[in-house]
């Protein structure tokens, strides 16, 4: 199964670890640990090879541990953050915890204090992939360019997809609610840029339109090498989520449409749905990356912080489960209940035994991760072209989306015909929830339906209190040192 070894990216990646730890304030100085624009395009003048290399470089800082600046052993790249949304959320339940990890995002001590050194660790990863992608985007000839050469077309629309992505993840934990005038972030459009005032929230929401529906032109062609990579289908996928975000249902049907009908992706099939999420070539991932041995994983990753079998925290005492209020509304003829070990004296009760787990099964025994990252599948589509088409009030073809999904996890989906207006609504929203608990897409259903959220019982603190989705406690603050170190900030707060 493990062929594909991105060596080249882990080069690139390790060489701006190595330049990283040597200046620790990067977003407050000139980022030396970058190659610069110029460089760059100087080099690829007689290597063309290097801007994709800096792309590959992207892409293993997604994975690598470190990468939002500490030896935090929930510092392991966009999945690490996938679980910082989960918890927020509630769907994902830290209902054990003997090493610490997490404790204080669980109990809303991080979210509620911005001196607490865990909201840093998004803050500082998303931007370090923006001045990334910044770089790549600079050496092509800047945002308003378009390259002559097909490859380097395709650099720039992976470029400038990943940059919206990040943008699309700050806006979302570093903001209640979506309000179009609230000066919310910082905008960087190039690896000069530093130190910048909070821009309105439409500005961020303008460029990560105006970047994905370039990309989704500039990657019309394009044939990707390995899934890790952005292509067309990705970039529309991830436009879908902005759209959505702010309530564009018209253009998030459309694009998750295009998405169903053209991308060439399978639903995940009942077989595979306890099949162990742990293989990029699945047919129905869209988005992940093929993990070897030569990346290095093992302790600190996300496998080791979610699956019992690998040998890490979720199999020594540190127990991510499903909210038990989740857990108890499934139905039992739902293939879906079967992923969670319903156990209670087991000591890994909820926990998603049958969901995401080491192909061995030997409780902790995977000690090299070779498992592999999933960032985005096609279901994802399925329910955000139901959702969207509900709003919209198509509810034929929301109930249509909605059933080639569920007609594969429950004997009969009969029971959707019946549904219409917001019953339909919150069935999707329930599907959702379901269907892609521990994937870190929940967070951004819960703002999308404004949803209040109530803790089951297997939660360590706050059991049974209900919660508003625009609550200060399920959002990040802007850290303390951006606030301390850069000046325009610092005038803003």
């Amino acid at each position: 199964m493990k062929t594909k070894k991105i060596i080249l990216g882990s080069i690139v990646a390790a060489s701006m670890l190595t330049l990283f730890n040597c200046n620790e304030d990067f977003l407050e100085a000139t980022p030396t640990e970058f190659l610069t624009a110029d460089q760059v395009a100087d080099a690829a003048v007689n290597n063309p090879g290097v801007i994709a290399g800096s792309m590959a470089g992207i892409y293993t800082l997604q994975f690598t541990t470190g990468t939002a600046g500490t030896d935090d052993h929930d510092d392991y790249g966009q999945k690490g953050f996938d679980v910082y949304t989960d918890m927020l959320c509630g769907d994902m339940a830290l209902s054990k915890n003997t090493y610490g990890w997490y404790r204080g995002l669980a109990e809303y001590q991080v979210s509620t204090d911005f001196t607490n050194g865990n909201n840093r660790k998004p803050w500082r990863y998303y931007y370090r992939i923006i001045r990334s992608a910044n770089t790549v985007i600079d050496a092509l000839g800047g945002t308003d360019a378009t390259p002559e050469l097909d490859d380097n077309k395709y650099i720039m629309g992976q470029a400038k997809a990943i940059r919206a992505h990040s943008y699309f993840f700050l806006t979302q934990v570093y903001a209640n609610k979506y309000t179009p005038s609230a000066e919310i972030l910082p905008l960087y459009t190039s690896a000069e840029d530093q130190n910048g005032p909070k821009v309105a929230t439409s500005v961020i929401y303008d460029l990560m339109i105006s970047d994905l529906t370039a990309s989704i032109s500039l990657l019309d062609g394009f044939t990707r090498t390995a899934k890790n990579q952005i292509n067309k289908s990705v970039a529309q996928g991830t436009l879908a989520y902005v759209y959505a975000s702010m309530g564009n249902w018209t253009e998030t049907a459309a694009l998750t449409n295009a998405v169903i009908t053209t991308g060439g992706y399978n639903l995940v099939s009942a077989t595979e749905a306890t099949g162990g999420f742990n293989d990029v070539n699945t047919s129905g991932w869209m988005w992940g990356v093929d993990l070897t041995l030569d990346n290095g994983l093992d302790l600190i990753s996300w496998w080791g912080q979610v699956d019992v079998y690998t040998y890490s925290y979720a199999w020594a005492g540190d127990s991510k489960s499903i909210d038990s209020g989740l857990y108890d509304a499934i139905p039992a003829n739902d293939i879906r209940k079967t992923q969670f070990l319903n156990n209670p004296t087991s000591g890994y009760h909820l926990l998603p035994f049958n969901k995401f787990y080491d192909p061995a099964r030997v409780i902790g025994g995977q000690r090299n991760v070779t498992t592999d990252y999933i960032y985005m599948r096609v279901a994802e589509m399925y329910l955000l072209n139901a959702e969207a088409n509900a709003r919209l009030g198509a509810d034929g073809p929301a109930r249509t989306s909605l059933k080639a999904l569920l007609d594969l996890r429950v004997p009969s989906s009969t029971y959707v015909d019946a549904l219409s207006g917001q019953p339909l609504l919150d069935e999707v929203y329930f599907q959702t929830r379901v269907e892609l608990w521990g994937e870190g897409k929940s967070y951004f259903a819960m703002k999308r339906n404004q949803a209040n959220i109530t803790r089951g019982a297997n939660h360590l603190s706050n059991v049974g209190v209900q919660t508003a989705y625009d609550d200060e406690k399920l959002s990040l603050e802007i850290p303390e040192d951006e606030i301390q170190n850069n000046p325009f900030i610092g005038t803003q707060n």
